[in-house]
């Protein structure tokens, strides 16, 4: 279903997100990674992130869940975006960060425990997480899309069973895109 919705509304979606301003929260992640860090933008939609990353010297690796976003994102970056679910994503490397702006929103509360456990595995030791889920305690389906909406105490039991992972900061912003009234719960986890 939300993988149809970005498929369909791909262009609408891309023309509404591909200039947010993202300046604040690139600045929290990245204050943490060394130079040339290996970054992965987990759900990259449109690669705006992974393209701000790459201008900023960073070695990105992406995939997103939808063709259409690839596409666009493979466009924008000439990165080698892969097709694939985070259920899906394998790899052997250990990233310095991991990037995951509105995107693990996507998954359902009950099967966001795995889904973070699988990520943790790709953080190297030091490394850091950057997340963001709309502010709120509720599962919603809006538009065509799943969403799973978290507060800061719904993060915290998250990730407390993933006992390497500390939360380094966590802090509320407005949406950045013109029209929009929503808030969102952006944190920074470290792997200790």
């Amino acid at each position: 279903m939300t993988i149809d919705f970005y498929n369909i509304n791909a262009d609408s979606f891309y023309e509404s997100t591909i200039d947010a301003d993202m300046s604040q929260q690139y600045a929290r992640f990245t204050e943490h990674l060394p130079a040339n860090a290996s970054v992965l933008d987990a759900g990259c939609g449109s690669g705006r992130d992974s393209k701000a990353f790459l201008t900023m010297g960073y070695d990105v690796t992406a995939f997103d869940a939808s063709h259409e976003m690839v596409s666009r994102a493979k466009a924008l970056t000439g990165l080698d975006i892969q097709l694939k679910q985070f259920d899906q994503f394998q790899t052997e490397r250990q990233f310095d960060g991991i990037w995951s702006c509105a995107s693990l929103l996507h998954i359902s509360l009950i099967n966001l425990p795995a889904i973070l456990s699988r990520l943790e595995g790709m953080l190297s030791a030091g490394g850091v997480w950057y997340l963001s889920f709309k502010y709120g305690i509720e599962e919603r389906e809006k538009g065509g899309r799943h969403f799973t909406d978290l507060n800061e105490n719904a993060l915290e039991n998250l990730i407390r069973p993933l006992t390497r992972l500390q939360i380094q900061s966590v802090w509320i912003t407005d949406d950045v895109r013109p029209g929009r009234d929503e808030q969102w719960l952006n944190a920074i986890l470290r792997k200790q």
